[in-house]
């Protein structure tokens, strides 16, 4: 048994959901920049009260941990941290582009794919996207990496299979990507709380727990601050 309360801040979308033993009752989600810290302790408040639990019901928090937005990552690891340490419940870390490959597969359209790669892709600013690469199964077959999207990039990938890029980081890409007749895209694909759902529900029941004290998010790159104009 198993009350989970899964955050979703790693892009545009800010993202809560609330899953009962994997099973999703109710989420929240806008997808809007720079709303993230306005709207996230509202929607805990409103899908928690909705499914008729209170803050001590929950067993857990999952939290989609990057790479992705620095801002957004640490608002949402924040923010779960925060209930963690108030609550004295563990954290579940969920990597965010294997739970965006989870919520193409979960819409099920892809099922007999057999031979088609999944190709998650956020937006790392100018022609850099964060991506990694998936069988329809979720099995991992390319690791997780920061690259410069040209026309060579993905041909280990596009030569003798056909790829399904998705994600905001594949929208900038398209022009680039879609002269090769193996790629297909996936439009308007934006990421959701309830993508964590079946992983989080998994390492709930393996007890594979973060130390909530020293959790950092995976930004995969360095950040660095950039100056105002003046």
């Amino acid at each position: 048994m198993s009350l989970i309360l899964q955050i979703e801040t790693a892009t545009t979308s800010c993202s809560v959901a609330l899953a009962k033993d994997g099973v999703v009752l109710g989420f929240k989600q806008v997808n809007e920049r720079n709303l993230h810290a306005e709207v996230i302790t509202r929607f805990i408040e409103e899908i928690i009260a909705a499914a008729g639990f209170n803050y001590p019901d929950l067993d857990a928090v999952a939290v989609s941990c990057g790479p992705g937005s620095y801002t957004g990552l640490r608002i949402g690891i924040s923010t779960a941290k925060g209930l963690c340490f108030a609550l004295d419940k563990p954290l579940i870390a969920i990597e965010t582009l294997a739970a965006m490959a989870d919520g193409v597969i979960a819409m099920g359209q892809y099922a007999a794919r057999e031979d088609l790669i999944l190709c998650p892709m956020i937006d790392a600013r100018r022609m850099e996207v964060y991506t990694a690469a998936f069988t329809v199964r979720g099995q991992r077959i390319k690791p997780t990496a920061a690259t410069i999207v040209d026309e060579s990039s993905f041909n280990d990938l596009l030569t003798g299979n056909e790829v399904l890029f998705f994600g905001d980081g594949a929208e900038k890409c398209f022009n680039v990507l879609n002269n090769n007749p193996n790629a297909s895209f996936l439009p308007d694909f934006v990421n959701s709380a309830t993508w964590l759902t079946q992983k989080a529900a998994d390492k709930f029941q393996r007890k594979e727990f973060e130390d909530v004290a020293y959790f950092e998010p995976y930004y995969l790159k360095d950040f660095i601050a950039g100056k105002k104009a003046v």
